[in-house]
């Protein structure tokens, strides 16, 4: 893993890290996001400044480079995240549509009377 990448990476996780506080500060994000992106950030800081732990990994999954191992673990992570996030944003749906089910509900029987 080149010096450029690695110099790369830490510069990337130093924007997210000062954005998450920037969101945590302003009460913008939920802990259980803010503690998620706190960890990728560690784990990204830790590839970087520790490249041996990226080789290790990249030869033990059979990776051609090490940089294509950190591509790879970074795209999977984030899809799972985006994944979860989509379950999450489907049950708020859910539920949003039934309460606005009810509300109408309401609002019908009370124009009855």
């Amino acid at each position: 893993m080149t010096l450029t990448l690695r110099f790369f990476i830490l510069i990337c996780a130093l924007f997210v890290l000062v954005f998450i506080f920037r969101k945590i500060k302003k009460s913008e994000f939920e802990i259980s996001d803010s503690i998620f992106w706190l960890l990728f950030v560690a784990v990204l800081s830790l590839f970087a400044i520790f490249p041996q732990i990226a080789y290790v990994l990249s030869d033990f999954f059979g990776f051609a480079a090490p940089s294509n191992f950190i591509f790879l673990a970074v795209i999977a992570i984030l899809m799972i995240r985006v994944f979860a996030l989509n379950a999450k944003l489907a049950h708020l749906r859910s539920k949003v549509n039934g309460l606005i089910q009810e509300l109408a509900l309401r609002e019908k029987e009370q124009g009855k009377r």
